[in-house]
């Protein structure tokens, strides 16, 4: 029996891996940070019997909450993943499983890997209507790249969506896949309407260090980038620093940052009522928003989420708030969940990287309905 986690987003520390009815296995704390929740290892075993796996430090990671009626996800061929039988005692998450095949990846979501973002930009990049930009790098030497699809004009908004700051919500990544997909699709008339209405600059991995490594929550040097957006710097923060100097120069009428959810088994966004310059402008076009994605998906909701912020209490360290006080414009934070959206279950795949790819598609429609309203 081998376990390993040599390989893009890997992560896991095998503590004993002689019996397969007891494998003990720790998550590693993202670098020089305490966070942790994220995990992806691959189990092979030429004998296909019931295999137990208990990631014993899970009762002292980020956010115990997830655990909670979760279910981890495997894959056999890294393309189909599902969900396994999954239990939480408190202190240890077990995992318990029969392999089909010899070699079984799990992990925390279904991973997108950093060579398929590459894929994911580079392919974009061969559309007419968008141009691949690259604003500089990151503390391991990465590209920190943005798509900029269609082109500025009088009267044209300026849309930004920014994604996986937190490189464990992989998800994020997902839904950026089905939003390109679906913007660069010249027969979808939505997408040639909003192309005629505003210029989009998009961001699929604004943290593709952390995702490399595995982390949760932080880059490379274990910094939040969504505590950065107040005073990023090119030391700690160049993901942050960087996209912001873009916005300053490009100006925002709209921005959505894309996240994942650890505890609440639901679709929804949050919006920045507690920056200074709230006003009922700006609320009047957060509430259409949300209600024309609630006409036209099952999948989000608005009556389960985070706590609003009290007027003026709003931490401008986070993107959305920043965005929304230094632009005055439309900013949310769109969240997924890593369980199932409770509304709508999958036992099967629970909330999946399909699902958060269609989600990423819906958001179009949304979109094409306030683009006028922006400004």
């Amino acid at each position: 029996m081998q376990i390993s986690a040599n390989f893009d987003s890997g992560n896991i520390d095998v503590i004993s891996a002689q019996d397969p009815s007891n494998i003990q296995l720790a998550i590693k704390k993202d670098h020089q940070s305490d966070f942790y929740q994220w995990f992806h290892f691959k189990l092979h075993n030429n004998e296909h019997v019931e295999h137990v796996m208990h990631l014993t430090n899970a009762g002292k990671s980020a956010y115990v909450e997830g655990w909670e009626n979760y279910q981890a996800v495997a894959s056999h061929d890294r393309q189909h993943w599902f969900r396994v039988p999954t239990t939480f005692d408190g202190e240890k998450l077990t995992i318990t499983f029969t392999p089909e095949f010899d070699t079984t990846y799990f992990a925390y979501f279904a991973p997108y890997s950093y060579e398929r973002h590459q894929d994911l930009i580079h392919s974009a990049q061969l559309d007419i209507d968008c141009q691949l930009q690259v604003l500089g790098q990151t503390l391991d030497g990465r590209d920190i790249s943005v798509l900029k699809v269609g082109e500025e004009g009088e009267g044209k908004k300026v849309i930004w969506l920014t994604a996986r700051q937190h490189p464990g919500e992989s998800m994020a990544e997902w839904f950026m896949e089905g939003f390109i997909d679906r913007l660069l699709d010249e027969d979808d008339g939505v997408a040639r309407s909003l192309l005629n209405s505003a210029v989009f600059y998009l961001v699929p991995n604004m943290n593709p260090d952390g995702s490399a490594r595995g982390h949760l929550r932080t880059n490379a040097k274990g910094v939040n980038l969504n505590r950065e957006w107040q005073a990023p710097s090119m030391q700690s923060s160049p993901e942050v620093y960087l996209v912001r100097e873009k916005m300053l120069a490009t100006g925002v009428d709209m921005h959505l940052d894309i996240h994942g959810d650890e505890a609440l088994p639901f679709n929804f966004v949050a919006g920045c009522e507690g920056i200074p310059s709230y006003d009922d402008r700006i609320k009047a076009l957060e509430e259409k928003f949300k209600n024309v994605l609630l006409a036209i998906t099952p999948e989000f909701q608005d009556d389960k989420g985070y706590d609003k912020d009290e007027p003026g209490q709003a931490n401008l360290t986070v993107a959305s708030n920043w965005v929304g006080e230094q632009f005055k414009c439309l900013a949310y934070t769109v969240e997924m969940p890593f369980k199932d959206n409770d509304l709508l279950p999958d036992f099967s795949v629970g909330w999946s990287d399909e699902r958060s790819s269609l989600f990423g598609r819906d958001f179009l429609t949304a979109i094409y309905h306030v683009v006028d309203d922006l400004r």
